[in-house]
């Protein structure tokens, strides 16, 4: 075999402790864009037996924009299989690697501001939170990548990724437990024939650096192994800075690899890694006072500059494509993420009625946290035709083992306020804790879906899952189904209904508590069930897509603790499973090219959410709206081509007020932030070279994003970004 010098080259560097450049900043559609894209062997492992005629064609080149790449017309995430939006039975945002590399987007909130239904939350602890139709995302069963759950307790590494998909509504019956809000699926990029190798760098106004390298070909001559590598090393300075004058910093290093191997004609193998090292200072947030308004200064980080948060992530793991014959195909995946994080805490406490000048609390402590998430796969998807009606079916199983492991030791308490000198850091260490607190828990689900086609206009979707959770104290079992209808009254309209249930397992199988009148009842998993009717245009010959939704979405089963009121003086509480919250809204959005000049990826939600009966400690929240649900957000980032060459963006990202409290006593002020940016490419001795200038929030905008009274996050004022990028 012939190896590639720069699969070789690249290789050697993952190897490496000191790898850290990366892939970022590749501002044309992944994976070779700028002028010529390429179809090769790779295209083998599709859905139908078109692919294998697809092999026999060396190279096709098609000619097009170098500005290119808003419009995708296929989600793999949404059913489990590269199925047409237009079939798709309910609503589905794809953000492309275009918008991404235009936005110089370093973390995947920045990415999520292009859909409406994606609110912010906090981002305490150098990590993002995001509310989905209103609903919390979970970092254990929120997010996927390339269909697998993923442990998101981190900032993602979206220099990896070539797209995003934002699967709206309970997705259960196809990836097991996860919350009524929907899902997020990372798609990573994915290796080529042709050779890549670019190189970016980006900065900022605060001395803040990106180092980017996106690399990828053939690695033998018959093409037939095939990489992808990405390496990055960014160091940031953030606007907030430490009561004593520091700014908060942050490193962050990663190294991916993928390679892919075409066995035979008909089995594709892939193996993939990838390392992250994330090291920042912490930053809890800002303190609100009862107006809403931020209590001192909206630059004042309140944890001590000592504080800081470690983290290291890899995932490795194989997916393998079989095709059967012409009509089944059998996909495998499997993926083994660990996560372990330090995380040393000054921990203030926000005291009630604080005014800055008073003194507050801090609790420092050292906490080692460990988590390891393994996920495997396997799905057949056949398309045949029974009795004149054509089925496109899904059968497949999931499985997902979960690890948890934390050792924790505290310091003193002390005292703290504005103006005095820092405290040294406490002379404290995790690794003295002789105690280790464990969580762990297993689950499978099998699940079957059938899209149904019984002529040009009209479509079915049926499908169900039985998953059982094995969990000491915890086991729960659920069986869900999904249905949906679609009709097309001509190739490029959709007009479809449907039906969807989720689930999210509680902590225990019983209540436990000797003083509530239900100690021992059995509860059940809390549920979901969303109605869901809406639409989707091909408009401008198939360049725009324009889609609606009406979404009515109610979760059930949360446990609710009442004051008790009879006679028996051993009881003092009632707990019962009837807590409730329903959200009902209306999205639309719409994606593509308006003129050959004017490209847009725009959308809006109309939100109503609110609790039923739900109680937490003595608070009743019954009628309230949840936290960082705002009634009406909308954005839109457009780019507009001066020649072939020179391009400018503009966007507006708006969210409007949003309770700060449960109490829904404390507002957020509504906000709408400006952010342009412009690209100019330029040939030197036949390498292309990208320059982008961006500048984010233009009018200097003071808001509020996520989060809470004592952890709100304050958006950044006016800031700059320039970057290059050199493709080889």
């Amino acid at each position: 075999m012939k190896f590639s010098p720069i699969f070789l080259a690249v290789s050697a560097v993952l190897s490496s402790t000191a790898a850290f450049a990366n892939t970022a900043a590749n501002p044309a559609e992944d994976p070779t864009d700028p002028v010529v894209e390429k179809i090769t062997k790779n295209a083998a492992q599709s859905q139908s037996s078109e692919a294998k005629a697809l092999k026999d064609i060396e190279v096709i080149q098609v000619k097009g924009s170098y500005f290119n790449g808003y419009k995708v017309d296929n989600a793999n995430g949404a059913m489990r299989a590269n199925i047409s939006l237009l079939e798709t039975a309910q609503s589905v945002t794809v953000i492309p690697a275009t918008v991404i590399n235009e936005q110089l987007a370093t973390t995947l909130g920045e990415v999520l501001a292009n859909d409406a239904s994606l609110t912010a939350g906090s981002k305490q602890r150098n990590r993002e939170v995001f509310n989905l139709r209103g609903f919390e995302l979970s970092s254990s069963n929120g997010y996927l990548r390339d269909g697998h759950q993923h442990w998101s307790h981190y900032q993602q590494p979206i220099e990896t990724l070539e797209s995003i998909e934002v699967i709206k509504g309970p997705s259960s019956i196809l990836y097991g437990q996860s919350g009524p809000g929907g899902l997020v699926n990372m798609v990573t990029k994915k290796p080529t024939t042709n050779s890549i190798f670019n190189l970016g760098v980006d900065v900022d106004q605060e001395g803040s650096s990106r180092l980017t390298l996106d690399a990828g070909g053939a690695i033998t001559a018959d093409e037939s192994l095939r990489y992808r590598a990405n390496l990055v090393k960014q160091d940031v300075i953030y606007q907030r800075e430490y009561q004593n004058g520091e700014q908060r910093e942050r490193e962050r290093f990663l190294g991916a690899l993928v390679v892919d191997y075409d066995i035979s004609d008909d089995l594709l193998v892939s193996l993939h890694y990838d390392r992250t090292n994330d090291k920042a200072g912490l930053d809890t947030g800002a303190w609100l006072d009862d107006e809403g308004n931020i209590i001192g200064d909206d630059k004042t980080i309140r944890d001590m500059s000592w504080a800081f948060t470690d983290i290291t992530v890899e995932n490795y793991g194989v997916d393998a494509n079989y095709i059967l014959s012409d009509s089944w195909q059998v996909k495998f995946g499997y993926n083994e993420q660990t996560f372990e994080r330090q995380r040393f805490e000054s921990a203030p406490k926000k005291p009630s009625g604080f005014v800055e000048g008073d003194s507050y609390t801090s609790k420092p402590y050292d906490r080692y946290d460990d988590w390891q998430f393994t996920t495997t796969f396997i799905d057949f998807t056949g398309e045949f035709e029974l009795a004149g009606v054509e089925h496109n079916l899904l059968v497949g199983a999931n499985y997902l083992d979960y690890y948890y492991g934390q050792l924790k030791v505290k310091g003193d308490s002390f005292e703290y306020s504005a103006g005095q000198g820092e405290p040294p850091r406490p002379d404290i260490s995790y690794t003295t804790d002789d105690s280790l607190y464990t969580s762990e828990y297993d689950y499978y689900g099998i699940y079957i879906q059938d899209l149904i086609t019984i002529n040009q206009e009209w479509q079915v979707m049926i499908g169900g899952r039985y998953d059982k959770q094995s969990k000491t104290g915890a086991d729960n079992e659920s069986l869900l189904p999904k249905a949906g209808v679609l009709y097309h009254p001509n190739d490029n309209t959709t007009f479809y209904g449907s039906y969807s249930e989720g689930f999210e397992p509680q902590s225990s199988e019983t209540i436990h508590n000797d003083q509530d009148l239900n100690d021992g009842m059995e509860i059940d998993a809390m549920t979901s069930k969303q109605y869901e009717v809406g639409a989707k245009w091909q408009l401008l010959d198939d360049r725009l897509l324009l889609t609606t939704a009406l979404f009515d979405i109610t979760k059930s089963g949360v446990l609710v603790t009442e004051d008790y009121q009879g006679e028996n003086e051993n009881i003092t509480t009632v707990t019962t499973q009837v807590g409730e919250q329903r959200h009902k809204g209306f999205e639309m959005a719409a994606q593509g090219a308006v003129t050959d000049k004017l490209f847009v990826m725009t959308s809006m939600m109309y939100l109503d959410a609110a609790y039923g009966k739900n109680q937490d400690g003595n608070k009743n929240y019954t009628g309230m709206t949840p936290v960082d649900a705002p009634e009406w957000s909308a954005s839109i980032w457009s780019r507009y081509e001066l020649t072939e060459d020179l391009a400018i963006n503009a966007g507006a990202f708006y969210q409007g007020e949003r309770f700060a409290d449960g109490n829904n006593t404390i507002v957020k002020d509504a906000y709408t932030r400006i952010d342009i940016g412009a690209t100019y490419k330029i040939n030197v001795s036949n390498t292309d070279i990208n320059l982008r200038f961006n500048v984010q929030n233009l009018f200097d905008t003071d808001y509020l994003a996520g989060g809470g009274t004592s952890n709100v996050t304050v958006g950044d004022g006016r800031s700059y970004r320039l970057a290059m990028q050199v493709a080889f």
